[in-house]
């Protein structure tokens, strides 16, 4: 009798029981899928924040179903320490004074003197002025990146010896190393969808669609059900650029969709 009077009693709470516990498991994935989405979209916003002026480019289809990716050259030095500031660009010299080492836009050079804080440098860094991101002013087709040899605070050295074709004018550089590329893949449903972030890889006039040699890759979100990216170039003034970011997350039959922007410094 007892145990049958348990077993009534038993079953009476589990009933109860059951929808605060479900509901509690759904909440609780849906935080997770939200987390998973917005610290993805944080990181490349953050990226983007750091894009040299003009370098973003989006190639695929890009309509929230099919493969996407986005591609930046990022400023800054490969020696700069993770975390630690790191300039991604100076002025040079382009008048009398201090070493009198100005960058000749007239014939190759090989070192200029900067003006101002000195950025972090190393040998095998790119050194780019200028980029339009048009046929003549392109980094990526390397018309206007010049590769650093080992500095000498406060002149830069190039190797070899480098023509820039146009002088910028606000006298600014940036300093940049490899490429990074933010590929999307959504799968409806969600499983099997992915964001993924590449790096490391050589500077290419094409914008990669599958990792190329050398590159790395990490993984930034599974599940992903949509993903779009979109960049207008000039979307508030002729140096202001914009990306758009949508990201879907499902799972279970649940899908959480955030969207977000980001600004880009589009002044060489």
């Amino acid at each position: 009798m007892v145990i049958v009077i348990t077993g009534i009693i038993g079953g009476m709470v589990a009933v109860f029981l059951t929808a605060p516990i479900e509901q509690y498991t759904a909440v609780a994935r849906r935080a997770d899928m939200t987390d998973i989405a917005d610290t993805a979209l944080r990181r490349v916003a953050r990226d983007l924040r750091m894009a040299l002026p003009n370098s973003v480019r989006v190639t695929g289809t890009c309509d929230g179903t099919a493969t996407c990716f986005i591609e930046f050259l990022p400023t800054g030095s490969a020696s700069c320490a993770a975390g630690a500031p790191c300039l991604g660009g100076g002025r040079y010299r382009a008048g009398a004074g201090g070493t009198d080492d100005e960058l000749d836009f007239a014939a190759a050079d090989a070192s200029f003197e900067v003006l101002g804080p000195m950025p972090t440098v190393a040998a095998d860094d790119e050194i780019v002025v200028y980029n339009l991101g048009i046929p003549g002013a392109d980094a990526y087709a390397g018309d206007n990146r010049a590769t650093a040899a080992a500095p000498a605070a406060p002149v830069v050295n190039l190797a070899p010896a480098f023509l820039f074709p146009f002088d910028s004018p606000g006298r600014r550089f940036h300093v940049v190393t490899t490429p990074v590329t933010y590929a999307c893949a959504p799968v409806a449903g969600g499983v099997g969808g992915t964001l993924t972030r590449w790096q490391g890889y050589a500077i290419a006039a094409v914008q990669p669609v599958v990792l190329p040699a050398g590159g790395s890759s990490a993984l930034l979100a599974t599940n992903v059900s949509s993903c779009r990216f979109t960049y207008d170039s000039n979307v508030v003034a002729q140096r202001s650029g914009l990306v758009t970011m949508l990201l879907a997350i499902t799972e279970q039959g649940e899908t959480v969709t955030l969207y977000s922007a980001s600004h880009v410094s589009n002044q060489p």
